[in-house]
């Protein structure tokens, strides 16, 4: 491997890449993704980025962790980019916003509201974050397939948990029809659309409308079930979209 072609902080270079690669934000669900895997390799690990690649179904797949929110994002994104990864998909967690969403249901982000700071340093706000069409349909029929319950709309994404007014923007956006709230898919879907890669976002609620963000969160990382079940859920169907997608593009050949 080239020294130049090494990525400063993902530490990632050509030889070590794939089609495809699920984007989780916390390093501890790589591990987790891990089990879904064949022939698993440990890649890299530095500041928030961990990396592994393995085989689903034959299908050669990265999954890299991102951080908290769109700044660690977009450099996972733009140097995924660089050593040649050009289909990405998120699974992460998000608070509902509807109040019919339940813990471990699944979104499907099919637009995100630009409510943060880094995808608008690349372009105007008025620039759509929106995912690759046709990520986002195989990811539609593979929920079908295996009976996730789910639901597809347009979510927020935002740069904090503490503001002085949550109480307030959360209101607001639930009745404007937003589904829920996360804070990398707008970074992810507007970058990604910029470097002509195909991105998608697939969620998984862990707060519900009602519920208190704190004690939410923390159900959550102790291993509240169902929250445990929808990020199985999520890494599975982001799994099945790389394996039909990869079976659309070796028929086209």
């Amino acid at each position: 491997m080239l020294e130049t072609d090494l990525q400063p902080h993902i530490r990632l270079g050509r030889n070590q890449s794939a089609n495809y690669a699920l984007l989780p934000g916390d390093p501890g669900r790589v591990k987790r993704i891990a089990a879904f895997l064949d022939d698993v390799e440990e890649l890299a690990y530095n500041r928030e980025f961990y990396s592994v690649r393995g085989k689903y179904k034959g299908v050669s797949v990265l999954a890299v962790s991102t951080g908290i929110g769109g700044p660690s994002t977009g450099i996972a994104v733009e140097e995924l980019n660089k050593i040649g990864v050009k289909t990405m998909i998120r699974i992460g967690s998000c608070g509902a916003l509807q109040d019919n969403m339940k813990v471990g249901d699944l979104v499907i982000a099919q637009a995100a509201v630009r409510d943060e700071g880094t995808s608008k340093t690349y372009i105007d706000p008025c620039y759509p974050a929106v995912p690759d069409p046709d990520v986002m349909f195989a990811i539609l029929k593979c929920a079908r397939e295996l009976n996730y319950r789910h639901y597809c709309g347009i979510i927020r994404s935002h740069d904090s948990f503490y503001t002085d007014r949550e109480n307030e923007i959360d209101n607001y956006w639930s009745e404007r029809g937003v589904l829920a709230a996360d804070m990398e898919t707008a970074a992810l879907f507007v970058i990604g659309r910029l470097r002509e890669v195909r991105t998608a976002s697939i969620l998984n609620v862990v707060t519900e409308k009602t519920a208190s963000l704190e004690q939410s969160i923390n159900d959550y990382a102790s291993g509240e079930r169902a929250a445990a079940m929808g990020e199985e859920s999520e890494i599975k169907l982001a799994l099945e979209t790389f394996a039909f997608l990869s079976g659309l593009e070796l028929s086209s050949t």
